[in-house]
Parts: C-alpha cells; structure tokens; sequence
C-alpha cells in the first residue's frame, strides 16, 4: 500500500462515497414494496420501477460518462468528480424526510435523473485519476486496491444496515454523503494528467519490468479533444483488443444488470427474505470481495496476469448466478455469494486492459467509453428481465421455476467467458508480435 500512498484522498473519498450509497441497498427493496404493496411478498409494481428506473439510468449514463470522462482529459479529474459526489445526495435526502409512497416515488424519479450523473461517472473518474497517478506495471494492483477500498465501503455500510433501524438508515447515507463531497473538496488533489509518468522518476514505484520501453505495446495515437459520441466509437474502433473488451463488458453487463434487476424479488418471493436476510448475504459477498481485492489481487495479478484474472472472474459470476438460480434452500445462495472471491477480479482486469491500450491523455476518455458501453446493457437488461422475473414469480408462470430469469443472466456471463477468450487470443499475439519487434499495433 505505500506505492499508492498517492492515492490515498481519492481512496478516502470513494470509501465514503459507496458506503453512502450502498448503506440504503438492503432497506430500498421493503421500503419499496411497503410504501406500493403493503403486507405483500410480491409487488409487479415494485420490480417494474426499479427496472424502469435502471433502464433510463443506463441510457443517461452511455450519454453522460463519456463526455464527462473526456472533459475530465481537459480541466481535470477533481472538477468533474465534484459532480457524481454532489448529485448523489439529493435522492438520499428525500428518503431521509420521510418513506411514504410520496417519498418513494420522489426518490426513484430523482434517482433516475441523478444515478445518469452517478453510477457512471464515479467509476470512470477514479479509475482515470488511478491511471494517473500509476504507471503500467502497479496499475492492476493500483486498480484492485481501488475495487477493493469501495468493496469495504459496501461491507461497512451493508454491517451498519444489519443493525441500524430503517429510519436513521437514510439519515445516516445522507450525511455521510455529504461528507464524502466536502472531503473532496478540501482534499483530493488534482492529478498531472499522468505526465510525471513519463518521467524516469517514476520507475522506482513500479515493479521491474521483463520489457523495455521499446517493447512495450505502442500506445494509440492521442484523439481530438471534442466532448462526443463519436470520441468514444473511433476509440475502440481503432484497436482490436478495445473493441473486443468493449464486447466483453456489454455481454457482462447485460447479464449483471439483468441480475440486479432480479435477484432480491426472487429470494423475497422464493424464501421471504427481508431487509437482515440481504444484509447477511451482501456481507458475505462484500468481505470475501474486499479480501480478495486488498490481499489476492495485488500477489496474483503480477503473477499470472489480467489476462487469465479476467477468466477466471467470468466464470465464477456464471457459477454465482447459476447456483443462484436453482436455490433449493435458503443457504445455497449464502454459498453461492462466496464464488464473489473469483468473480471481483473481473472488472479491475478489463479496466486494466482497456487502460494500458491507450496513452495518459485518454485515460479519461477510455474509462468513460468502457463504462458507457457498459451501460447500454443497463437499458436493454431490465427490458428484458423485469418483465421475465415478474412473469416467473408470478401465479401464471409457464412453468414453476422462479429463478429462470438468473439462470439466463448467468447464461449470459457464460457467452461473456467464450468471448473474452479471443481478446486474450489477440492480447497474447499482439505481444509475440512485439516481442519479435514487430512495430505494427494491434
């Protein structure tokens, strides 16, 4: 941890950041379901509005992030992440006043509005500044320590929920929220835009590396400046490996969105869990998370590379899902959540990958492309899963199995596994090609 000491403001924020946000996570679903459908196990309405509401959040954030992460190559990452940090506090407040169904509907329309501007964003730019502030060599660990910092947030807040009555809950996220934002403030510093990177005197924080300079993958040539879409597309357009990481993630994403969507109405209906039940169960997943993260990932990342961390993420979140899924006791999923251990070295890889495919000056350009991509699967997703789940755990299913629509969520992280496969493929060539001197990028 003392090579990212530079980074510990920014680590400081994001832990308060989550922990705002996902302190909430565990009451949200019977808030919701008490305030539309009272003294019911199953409610359409709620599962309808919580997919609407992740659908036109995913359509803001595909349109916002990638414009944010760009103007963040501009005028910096700690003015831009000023806006998710502000934002974010509005839907928490309302909840705070008070839970009726005026309230509810209050906090899922402005949560529409505010989460474009949040769940996006915040993920773009403090995985920029990471780049930032890290060269090549340190970055997946750079970027494992990060997941894992916002993991223990989600761990902490999940503890807090467990015991914390309802009411003060969102009194709680509030404040800290606006905490989280008054810390950055007065904090974080503005990071260089990586140029200290380029320095000789940067070399000593990262680990020795097998290649020269002049071996190492050439970067893509820097991109115009202009706050766009079409940014973004020729972006990944320009490389393969980017276009088939972009793939990747929207596969992922589809599934995980889909997975959202569902799960917590599933396991109300399939074993009438309530607020306790998925605290335990989010803690679970967040400690195993968060040890994996801070502990795992920094030892086996330089070891064994992204490249193989990503599979093995993959396949963990299809074996998470599918066991998921076909639940016959209320302690399988409880066992399936430990499969969390694997399937976080997801994300950090992919990043890490996008990351190193391009130069310092599209850090934030890449990581908001990556995200909004991402998120388009999040406006498809619930289109697709809020109707199927309300269908199967309703009396007229076609069949009786309930967790139908996860088992095609994990189906999903399957065809993601097969697809990484050829990115890898091409990672793998593109390094024998420069390893022979080759000069032509991938």
């Amino acid at each position: 941890m003392e090579d990212f000491k530079g980074l510990w403001h920014l680590l400081v924020c994001a832990f308060l950041f989550y922990f705002a946000n996902c302190i909430v996570i565990p009451s949200i679903t019977d808030v919701t379901m008490e305030a539309l459908c009272p003294s019911e196990d199953r409610c359409s309405l709620a599962i309808y509005l919580t997919g609407l509401t992740q659908a036109i959040t995913g359509l803001g954030t595909f349109l916002v992030t990638p414009v944010i992460g760009n103007l963040s190559d501009k005028y910096g990452r700690k003015s831009m992440l000023t806006l998710p940090m502000t934002v974010c506090i509005i839907p928490l407040v309302i909840l705070a006043f008070g839970r009726g169904r005026p309230f509810v509907y209050a906090y899922y329309g402005i949560k529409m509005l505010t989460g474009m501007f949040c769940d996006g964003t915040m993920l773009c730019l403090t995985h920029a500044y990471v780049a930032d502030k890290t060269c090549e060599r340190r970055r997946i660990s750079a970027f494992g320590v990060l997941s894992g910092i916002c993991t223990a947030g989600f761990v902490s807040a999940t503890l807090t929920a467990r015991f914390v009555p309802t009411f003060l809950t969102f009194k709680i996220s509030a404040a800290v929220a606006i905490s989280a934002m008054l810390y950055l403030r007065f904090f974080l510093a503005e990071t260089d835009g990586g140029a200290s990177l380029a320095d000789e005197s940067c070399r000593p924080l990262c680990s020795p590396s097998p290649l020269s300079d002049s071996e190492s993958p050439a970067k893509l040539p820097i991109l115009g400046k202009v706050s766009s879409l079409l940014d973004m597309v020729s972006l990944f357009r320009s490389s393969l490996i980017l276009s088939r990481a972009a793939v990747v993630a929207f596969i992922d994403s589809f599934g995980s969105s889909g997975l959202q969507a569902s799960i917590l109405y599933f396991l109300k209906a399939q074993f009438r869990f309530s607020k306790d039940q998925f605290a335990d169960l989010m803690l679970i997943s967040g400690v195993a998370g968060a040890i994996s993260q801070l502990l795992l990932m920094p030892t086996l990342a330089p070891a064994i590379g992204e490249e193989i961390l990503l599979s093995v993420g993959l396949f963990a979140s299809f074996a998470n899902v599918l066991l998921t899924s076909i639940a016959w006791s209320s302690w399988v999923p409880y066992f399936a959540s430990t499969f969390v251990v694997l399937s976080v070295f997801l994300h950090p890889c992919l990043r890490t990958i996008v990351s190193k495919r391009v130069g310092p000056n599209d850090q934030g350009l890449a990581q908001g492309g990556i995200t909004g991509i991402s998120s388009i699967a999040n406006i498809i997703s619930p289109m697709l899963f809020t109707p199927l789940t309300a269908l199967f755990l309703s009396e007229n299913a076609p069949f009786d199995f309930k967790g139908f629509s996860l088992m095609c969520c994990g189906f999903a992280h399957l065809t993601a596994f097969f697809l990484s496969a050829t990115m890898i493929s091409a990672i793998r060539s593109s390094k024998q090609n420069f390893s022979n001197g080759e000069t032509t990028a991938v």
